[in-house]
């Protein structure tokens, strides 16, 4: 695979490095991360190359990907703009920065294509979905083999990427406090906090594997645990009375309004 430039590798930047080095899709020789400030020692340490220039890596590189923040996305195109060229692939993980808006700030013909990754990257197992418009299409196979390799890939329509990064990249967020919750609970009950935490963490991997592999539906899956007058369907009741899928929806809305502002603004 050619080169790939990782510009600003913050959390998710370096989610995906790992990521990609992990799976093997990329030597370490072969990928370019770039920080504003001193080069992280850590990353150093693990023998990554770290860089404080943008122009550098995308001479280097034929994938670009831009993981800033949506803020500093016109000050790093005027920097590397007169560098790209159709042999690039521009992969953004902006959040609410259309391609239309990237492409009219970047030579006529640089393909780019919208990606939403998440966290889960770094341990191979992002939810990363896809958007592509008629000049970049083309680039859709390799953009889905980059990311299939760091977890599951999804096309859709642009319209849908601020609800998908609402959904999957600040669900890692929404499903950490969940995990946190319930380990609190389980030391409540007795456990050590380290016992509580494998236990939640398997627990909710293997409810999402149930989901995943048997194609149901969640409430499927919630009958075969409840029994009449059991513990699990008390508590279910309990968790309802309290507003918890109220509030989890209603925390979910209240990111995609924000979301949904911040592309107002930019």
């Amino acid at each position: 695979m050619d080169n790939i430039a990782i510009i600003g590798a913050g959390n998710l930047g370096q989610s995906i490095a790992k990521g990609l080095i992990e799976k093997e899709i990329v030597k370490k020789e072969e990928l370019i991360l770039t920080q504003r400030k001193k080069p992280s020692e850590a990353l150093l340490a693990q023998g990554f190359q770290v860089i404080n220039s943008n122009s550098e890596a995308v001479e280097k590189s034929k994938i670009i990907l831009l993981c800033v923040q949506p803020q500093q996305v016109n000050d790093i195109l005027k920097e590397v703009a007169a560098l790209l060229t159709p042999d690039h692939l521009v992969v953004s993980t902006l959040t609410g920065v259309s391609m239309a808006k990237l492409q009219a700030e970047i030579p006529e013909g640089v393909p780019v294509i919208r990606s939403m990754p998440n966290t889960a990257a770094a341990a191979g197992a992002s939810m990363t979905c896809l958007s592509v418009n008629e000049s970049s299409h083309s680039c859709l196979p390799l953009a889905e083999k980059l990311f299939s390799c760091i977890g599951e890939t999804l096309v859709i329509e642009e319209e849908m990427m601020q609800a998908a990064t609402v959904l999957g990249a600040s669900g890692i967020a929404f499903l950490m406090r969940y995990l946190r919750a319930a380990t609190q609970a389980g030391v409540q009950m007795g456990f050590d906090s380290y016992e509580a935490q494998e236990i939640a963490v398997q627990t909710a991997k293997g409810a999402s594997l149930l989901l995943q592999k048997a194609q149901s539906h969640p409430e499927v899956e919630i009958d075969k645990v409840t029994t009449p007058k059991g513990c699990t369907i008390a508590g279910l009741n309990e968790m309802e009375h309290q507003g918890f899928s109220s509030a989890l929806i209603k925390g979910v809305m209240t990111s995609f309004e924000k979301i949904t502002k911040i592309k107002e603004e930019l």
